[in-house]
């Protein structure tokens, strides 16, 4: 091979280099714009987009515990506890404690301390975790228990079994994803294995996230509005009617939680007036007999043309109408399960209930409502229990601090 040739190979080579390098050069800075307008576009559909429904976070911390005073989300698990024995006060500070850390943890989108699947508590989805304790919580704490933490009288309705009724502590669980709920309820039940052991379950759901707008009342598997009478969260009349300033319960309040077997096989057979004067409501928009729009004032002075009061007497919401303190937060899940027996359905409502004091806001109502409501001809009782919820706490803090730190 000739010197010649080799230059000449070396030229064409040298050639080659330049040419390829500036072509290269221009693919990459192609590349390099391509790449800013695809982050510039990614940008803007991100800000145009709305947010997603599982990012979103309710503040754990703060005066009152969340999932109170929170809109309702679409799945809710209430468990009932019992403590071990000689699980005493001590003991009790440690599991608050363990309970509250990983409650704050994973409502805001984190891994609880241990958690053995943390991708699973990374979407939030505007999860709760409130707690409540039962007459032997306050007792083991060496506490004084309000004078209405105790088991509620007896309802000649009622039909309670013991394995859905009473416990020590209270977890409710509330959020919008059913995968999210699953994993808080299994991590905070490892928690307390040590200290107590699980006596029910209770699982509910409302519409999805979604499905109606904010601020609709809920149904329940009756057809029926459940909770137009509710106090808006957020106002004086809110705060008188939930919140308590009693001691170590300043700023918590009481929650009644009752499973209501509903018996729809039954209320199948039922026409559409007879199922609106049992309530006292339309189904179609939840409004009063006497009105058109579901948050119209009944009338219960009005009569029909014949002298009949429009209203009935034995209408759900005459009976529960009472005086002005015996009012109630209503904050219920409806329940569907595998049926047994020969019907179709084995349904109802997970009824849940806020009051400053269960004795002098609940109790009455639920003696009216025993003693006259149609409504009792196709519901039934099963479960009952009564808790003290506790005030929320700071940073640092745990749930019954005021109980347990004094």
């Amino acid at each position: 091979m000739t010197r010649r040739a080799v230059s000449d190979r070396t030229g064409a080579t040298r050639r080659q280099l330049l040419i390829g390098g500036a072509v290269a050069g221009l693919g990459a800075a192609a590349a390099v714009g391509a790449d800013l307008m695809m982050n510039r576009a990614d940008a803007a559909a991100d800000a145009a987009a709305p947010p997603m429904n599982g990012e979103q976070m309710v503040p754990f911390h703060g005066v009152h515990q969340a999932g109170i005073d929170t809109a309702a989300q679409a799945h809710g698990v209430f468990l009932g506890l019992d403590l071990h024995d000689g699980v005493e006060r001590e003991a009790l500070v440690r599991l608050m404690r363990i309970l509250t850390d990983d409650a704050a943890r994973l409502t805001q989108g984190k891994p609880a301390l241990a958690d053995s699947e943390p991708e699973l508590a990374g979407a939030p989805a505007r999860l709760t975790v409130t707690f409540g304790f039962g007459p032997g919580f306050v007792a083991r704490a060496a506490g004084a228990a309000p004078a209405w933490l105790a088991p509620l009288p007896v309802f000649g309705i009622d039909r309670l079994q013991p394995e859905l009724s009473d416990g020590d502590l209270l977890i409710q669980v509330a959020g919008d994803d059913p995968l999210t709920v699953a994993h808080a309820v299994r991590m905070l039940l490892k928690d307390a294995r040590g200290f107590a052991a699980l006596r029910w379950t209770q699982r509910g759901f409302r519409r999805a996230y979604g499905t109606e707008r904010p601020g609709t009342t809920m149904r329940n598997l009756f057809g029926q509005v459940d909770g137009t009478a509710n106090p808006e969260p957020g106002t004086r009349d809110f705060d008188r009617v939930v919140w308590s300033d009693d001691g170590w319960m300043a700023g918590g309040t009481g929650v009644v939680i009752r499973r209501i077997r509903m018996d729809l096989d039954k209320w199948d057979r039922l026409d559409r007036g007879g199922r609106e004067s049992s309530v006292g409501r339309t189904l179609a928009n939840g409004a009063p007999l006497t009105g058109s729009e579901e948050f119209d004032e009944p009338d219960f002075e009005a009569t029909t043309s014949i002298g009949f009061p429009v209203i009935p007497a034995f209408a759900h919401i005459r009976r529960a109408r009472g005086e002005d303190g015996e009012r109630i937060f209503r904050r219920a899940y409806n329940y569907d399960e595998h049926p047994d027996g020969e019907g179709v359905s084995e349904s109802g409502l997970i009824f849940v209930a806020f009051q400053a004091d269960v004795e002098k806001q609940f109790t009455p109502m639920q003696r009216r409502l025993d003693q006259l409501d149609l409504l009792n001809e196709w519901t039934t009782p099963i479960g009952s229990a009564v808790f003290a919820v506790p005030p929320g706490c700071a940073v640092g803090g745990y749930i019954g601090e005021t109980l347990l730190g004094s």
